[in-house]
């Protein structure tokens, strides 16, 4: 009977050694992966061919950070999507929500959107996947100005950044019996998405000149030193999307928006003014017409840098 138990005993020493072992391994600490944002946190057009193709990153991963109480329309976020599909060859599109608290700001320099990005996006590249971030704010723009009429929906910032001002969309949209909130929303993401696109010259060159140029309060082009114009990363083809104004009338401030850069190096690459979409959608809904869309010239240009 000894000789019998003893090694049944062995046997399960053995068991329960071996088993330990696996469960102290198991169980130990893992090593924190390493996230690399430097990739997302480039020049504003600097992944557009990265956005259109599917040759490096097959995927794409959509961010929405909005304030509690400031989450994006499905209806836009249907479209936008829609709108993605349509210009990319991108077929799997993840939207990701993450709701924030409010930072309990009045209004929202470049510095503290570029802060608050920072402490909570979580989405960044990873492998075949690319990753956008889309913060939905509570506070308007701090360059707005209501008694002059001029107010910010939206901005990119980086190359894989973007802000839309859901306060002032929703203020905007409340102007109009016609206009939704889920149409202001709708052509300011598909505005800003344009330049993440690398549209109008910013990022990929235009297969043909249709870049507008940078002009005075009189609707005037300003003229530099040596008599030249600037571009202002907008098309000139009337009805376009990528046609709307930038945020301020005046060359010098128009200038100081796209330029400005904060201590981090970021900058606006365009400040979409309320009051042009406003037009612009009014425009439309006054034709019985659609929302407004890329035109020819800027679809050739996605077109040839990897777009459909």
């Amino acid at each position: 009977m000894r000789k019998i138990c003893f090694p049944i005993l062995s046997l399960l020493f053995l068991s329960l050694l071996f088993g330990c072992s696996n469960d102290a391994n198991d169980n130990g600490p893992e090593t924190p992966k390493v996230v690399d944002k430097i990739p997302n946190r480039q020049g504003t057009g600097d992944s557009a061919v990265d956005l259109l193709s599917n040759g490096t990153f097959s995927n794409l991963r959509i961010e929405i950070a909005y304030v509690t109480g400031f989450r994006p329309t499905q209806a836009a976020m249907d479209g936008f999507v829609a709108y993605l599909k349509q210009h990319t060859f991108k077929e799997n599109i993840e939207l990701v929500y993450n709701e924030l608290a409010s930072p309990k700001e009045e209004k929202l320099t470049l510095e503290e959107i570029d802060k608050l990005e920072e402490e909570n996006r979580t989405a960044y590249n990873d492998g075949d996947t690319l990753a956008i971030y889309i913060y939905f704010s509570d506070a308007p723009a701090e360059e707005d100005d209501e008694a002059k009429d001029l107010v910010t929906l939206g901005a990119v910032y980086r190359n894989t950044s973007m802000i839309i001002h859901e306060a002032t969309v929703r203020k905007l949209a409340d102007q109009s019996i016609f206009i939704s909130d889920a149409d202001v929303e709708s052509s300011t993401l598909n505005h800003e998405f344009g330049h993440l696109f690398g549209l109008v010259n910013l990022g990929i060159s235009p297969v043909n000149d249709h870049e507008d140029v940078q002009k005075d309060d009189m609707g005037e082009p300003v003229l530099d030193d040596q008599g030249k114009t600037s571009g202002n990363s907008h098309c000139n083809v009337a009805g376009c999307l990528m046609n709307a104004e930038l945020q301020f009338g005046g060359a010098s401030a128009k200038s100081t928006s796209l330029t400005a850069k904060n201590e981090n190096g970021v900058q606006a690459a365009c400040r979409l003014s309320g009051k042009s979409v406003l037009h612009m959608l009014s425009s439309q809904t006054a034709k019985g017409g659609l929302a407004p869309d890329l035109d020819s010239e800027c679809i050739l240009d996605l077109q040839t840098n990897g777009g459909r």
